[in-house]
């Protein structure tokens, strides 16, 4: 069965003036010779990507696709009419936004986060900056810790909305963000509440022992290079610790702490400073 707005393989049955017909077994798919690969003949199998032209007619492309359906992405608008805009999917066919799934009014030359769909009457390829509508409330593939792969949607009053793994919806706090994001960026991320409500809150920080322990690596190698002292202590900004080591606060604190109780640094409130062989004996 062949899905439409997504990559389907598919046989190069036959040859027309047009370009190839591909089918998989019940239907056609028309493919211009403009995107036929060198070298193809009829019986190979062909990846390409469909969509239904305005005559009806499926048409098949090779060009990478920004997204398909199912996808959320980052698209830029390109042309605005009285019924909606349309964005550049990559391909020789825009993905049409009509004005009822525009969150906000959509204007030329801005990018925006949408979710790419079909319409259910006719299979037209249609997008929708109405998130909500689309994401998953319930049943998370995950567990609080787990990595996850962000796409950021938007900032607001509380911080930053992410789609989460092409999938759910979640938000990174403004207090823990310590570096510049901007909609549309794709990060990794991990999983640090799954609230009682169903809301999900997010990290770029990873957390638990694993994380403490690649951490204490890092800060090791950063005080023999510094010359045993680092200007950084218990009373430090966190954006001061997250322009040293990309690390949150918190996990700096953990971090020291336990170098601290392996009598491995001294802290102070600015400081930490690696203990030498002498110092150490001294302090058992």
């Amino acid at each position: 069965m062949i899905e439409i707005g997504k990559y389907n393989e598919l046989r190069v049955l036959s040859k027309t003036e047009a370009g190839l017909n591909l089918t998989d077994g019940d239907k056609l798919v028309l493919l211009p010779y403009l995107h036929v690969p060198k070298g193809i003949e009829i019986g190979d199998n062909l990846s390409v990507f469909v969509f239904i032209q305005k005559d009806g007619r499926l048409t098949g492309t090779t060009q990478k696709a920004y997204a398909s359906v199912g996808d959320f992405a980052f698209l830029k608008v390109v042309s605005d009419g009285d019924e909606g805009v349309f964005m550049d999917l990559g391909i020789d066919k825009d993905v049409f936004v009509p004005e009822r799934e525009q969150k906000r009014p959509m204007q030329k030359g801005y990018q925006y986060v949408v979710h790419v769909y079909l319409d259910e009457g006719n299979d037209r390829l249609l997008a929708s900056s109405k998130l909500y509508d689309f994401v998953e409330e319930e049943n998370f593939e995950f567990e609080v810790g787990d990595e996850v792969s962000l796409l950021i949607t938007e900032e607001t009053d509380l911080g930053f909305n992410a789609i989460i793994d092409n999938k759910y919806i979640g938000l990174l706090y403004n207090n823990e963000v310590f570096d510049n994001i901007q909609p549309g960026d794709k990060r990794k991320g991990w999983i640090k509440t799954i609230r009682v409500d169903g809301k999900i809150d997010l990290t770029l920080q990873p957390s638990g022992y694993g994380h403490i322990l690649d951490s204490k690596v890092m800060i090791m190698r950063e005080l023999i290079k510094s010359g045993g002292v680092i200007e950084l202590g218990d009373k430090s900004t966190p954006d001061e610790i997250y322009h040293r080591f990309q690390i949150s606060k918190s996990a700096f604190k953990k971090t020291i702490g336990s170098l601290y109780k392996e009598r491995l640094i001294t802290i102070s409130d600015t400081e930490i400073m690696l203990l030498t062989d002498d110092e150490e004996e001294d302090s058992e």
